[in-house]
């Protein structure tokens, strides 16, 4: 168990604010924020390059608050590799391994069951220059490992490599996962760690906003800034209230638009999740189940990985997803009006 307490770290124009956090072995962290927002400070802290202004670090019961880098048993694999280029791939895993005055047979065994699990044997004889960025990457896991960390620093590994070799990479790290290494990993990319975490925690100006188990941080954001980082488009902000004409509670928007959920309980304040795939579009006013129908202009048609994004103005901005076949078939443009349908019983209201 890796417990952060209450880390804190000024710089001139940035600081890092009261960061508390517990990682239970084998557990697979991310740490998920835009750039600036204080992730990869925090994991040099962890990692012993930074000393915090505040706060402790402990592994299990021991404070490592004040115990060098090397003392650390962490190992930390960088954006820019840092292989040597003048060592040979087997040299290069060595290199760690030489300081705990391992005899050359158990050094090359170590080395060779290290190979083995991250699929590098047949490079052993090369050089970094002379390797693929997945190559590359694996090497520089292989050297990290080789010191059997009791956890894995990982500083956007996946930042700039190609689409093929980031597949190739994610796999590797899923295996170490599964193999109970435990793992801190950094990234800006939301799939990133939707693919990979077992927990995810978001940083926002220095600040820890959100932390727990992945797919709870996903699927409830607790700010619009959260919803937006991670993919989720209608985060409406809502204040519940009774209907004056039918006395049902309804959630009204700043625009004093009242969208009909399931509940019967007054909430106050809060966000109204629309999932976009939820929204059903027509360009004539139809009667569906659908509770609510909502009419508004296109103001855009985005590409999207499974169709299209089209973004209807109804008062505020609602985002729904179709296919290049619902695209053409309802032969809607921007600037088109339309109608939006979608079920009470699709939303969730997530409270302020």
């Amino acid at each position: 168990m890796i417990r952060i307490e209450n880390i804190s770290k000024r710089f001139e124009s940035f600081e890092l604010s009261n960061v508390t956090l517990e990682i239970p072995e084998g557990e697979y962290v991310v740490l998920l924020g835009d750039s600036g927002s204080g992730k990869s400070v925090l994991l040099e802290i962890i990692a012993g390059l930074i000393k915090p202004d505040q706060g402790r670090i402990f592994l299990n019961d021991q404070d490592l608050t004040d115990e060098p880098i090397r003392s650390r048993p962490f190992g930390m694999v960088f954006q820019d590799l840092a292989l040597f280029p003048h060592l040979s791939v087997h040299e290069n895993i060595a290199y760690p391994l030489k300081a705990r005055h391992l005899s050359k047979l158990d050094m090359d065994i170590k080395i060779r069951e290290l190979a083995e699990k991250l699929e590098i044997t047949h490079i052993l004889d090369r050089y970094p220059p002379n390797l693929s960025g997945g190559e590359k990457q694996r090497v520089a896991l292989a050297r990290t490992l080789a010191n059997e960390p009791a956890c894995l620093l990982l500083d956007e590994p996946l930042a700039s490599v190609d689409a093929h070799i980031r597949k190739e990479i994610k796999s590797v790290l899923s295996k170490l996962h599964r193999n109970g290494q435990t793992i801190i990993h950094v990234t800006h990319d939301y799939q990133e760690a939707l693919s990979l975490a077992s927990r995810i925690g978001i940083l926002e100006n220095g600040k820890l906003v959100q932390y727990g188990p992945a797919l709870e941080v996903l699927r409830n954001p607790v700010s619009p800034f959260m919803a937006s980082f991670t993919g989720i488009r209608n985060f409406i902000p809502v204040t519940l209230g009774k209907d004056p004409v039918d006395g049902h509670f309804k959630a009204w928007t700043k625009q004093n638009i009242p969208l009909i959920f399931q509940t019967d309980k007054d909430y106050g304040k809060g966000y109204l999740i629309i999932p976009e795939n939820a929204v059903f579009l027509s360009t004539e006013p139809v009667t569906t189940s659908a509770a609510n129908q909502l009419k508004g202009t296109i103001t855009d048609i985005i590409p999207a990985p499974h169709g299209f994004e089209v973004v209807i103005d109804v008062g505020f901005s609602l985002y729904a997803l179709l296919t290049a076949d619902g695209i053409g078939r309802l032969s809607i443009k921007t600037g088109d009006s339309v109608y939006a349908s979608f079920k009470a019983t699709a939303l969730r209201f997530i409270k302020k």
